[in-house]
């Protein structure tokens, strides 16, 4: 491609920050920013990324059509909520406009095993108008291309492990919320854990009605899958609540988390598959204490086993960055919902974005 690719920020929260500012400095225009804040609506983007005015200003959410449908991007990113039911609208909008679209929703890494039909329906749509539409981010390295890379150096495989915590306090509201975070105990278990004690058969009908409420590791443990060649026979899944000696204060929540509530959450899922590979992987979402930090810790068992462990990964800025260097792959990949394992190894873009588009 000649020209600069043309990107469009759908939400300007927190990661906006790091997005927009890493689009530019991989010479993408971002040629507009769409969000519901009515303090944030009409004020230019650099109010949000830093830098100097830009003359791009913010659009509010009932405005978004007709600018998306104004100045055609090549690609919005869209940075708001965690589930598909959550971001449908914005990606059936794009697929209606035939516009490209990425995500760091984490159901929209692999939403085929959680919420099939509307995934299903984003895919028809997105085929018809030529686009396509995918979700990413930190998972698509750190709990997928690291882990398919390390089987691919291990003669046999009995089991993969995985485990990943990280502080719901850089994610926003929606993320702290969706993790339990600031619940008693008793609240805990009636609205989060409650949803497991299911039998296969509820879970499946509540998977196909799109109701069902996954855990991140459930769409990872999918894309694993899918990206390995295993069928997956039975996959189930468990919450916990996560809880600290002391109060804490969460500027997220605004709130303080009294000693004992739930800070967050750990939910562990366990994939079995034909081929005898069982997946048992660990997200660990909290308000942190002191003591606290991020770190990824993933186990091939078979031979060799191998075990990766990276403590402390910045794991904001590591989301935005795979976000920003996936843009010429989700521009090159066929129409429709296409995800990330199907578009090959995701590379480091040295040069600007429209040099890697075909």
């Amino acid at each position: 491609m000649e020209r600069k690719i043309k990107a469009v920020q759908y939400g300007t929260g927190k990661m906006a920050v790091y997005t927009m500012r890493y689009l530019e400095e991989k010479g993408v225009e971002v040629v507009g920013a769409i969000d519901v804040d009515p303090n944030k609506i009409g004020k230019d983007i650099c109010e949000i990324k830093g830098g100097a005015p830009t003359g791009v200003t913010i659009t509010a959410l009932e405005d978004a059509e007709e600018m998306l449908g104004k100045v055609r991007p090549d690609i919005v990113i869209v940075e708001t909520m965690s589930l598909l039911n959550d971001i449908k609208d914005a990606f059936l909008l794009c697929a209606k406009l035939g516009l490209n679209a990425i995500s760091t929703c984490e159901e929209a890494f692999f939403p085929w095993n959680s919420n099939p039909e509307v995934t299903k329906q984003i895919n028809e749509i997105a085929k018809a108008n030529n686009c396509t539409i995918t979700g990413s981010g930190y998972q698509d390295i750190y709990w997928g291309q690291l882990i398919s890379s390390i089987a691919g150096s291990t003669q046999k495989i009995t089991k993969i492990k995985g485990s990943s915590s990280y502080n719901v306090e850089d994610y926003g509201i929606a993320l702290a919320k969706a993790h339990g975070a600031g619940l008693t105990l008793e609240e805990f278990d009636k609205e989060v854990a409650s949803v497991d004690r299911i039998t296969d058969l509820e879970r499946q009908e509540m998977i196909l009605k799109g109701e069902y409420l996954p855990s991140y590791m459930w769409n990872v443990n999918g894309w694993l899958c899918s990206k390995l060649g295993l069928t997956v026979k039975n996959q189930t899944q468990k919450t916990v609540p996560q809880t600290y000696k002391e109060d804490i204060f969460s500027s997220t929540l605004n709130m303080t988390v009294k000693a004992g509530d739930s800070t967050g959450m750990s939910a562990v899922v366990t994939t079995e598959t034909e081929e005898g590979i069982v997946l048992e992987t660990e997200c660990i979402g909290k308000v942190y204490s002191p003591e606290d930090y991020d770190k990824n810790e993933w186990t091939i068992e078979g031979e060799p086993t191998t075990t990766l462990v990276i403590a402390k990964p910045n794991t904001v800025e590591l989301t935005c960055a795979t976000i920003v260097n996936r843009i010429p792959d989700v521009i090159n990949a066929p129409a429709g919902y296409i995800t990330t394992e199907k578009m090959g190894e995701l590379t480091y873009k040295n040069k600007p974005l429209n040099e890697y588009v075909k």
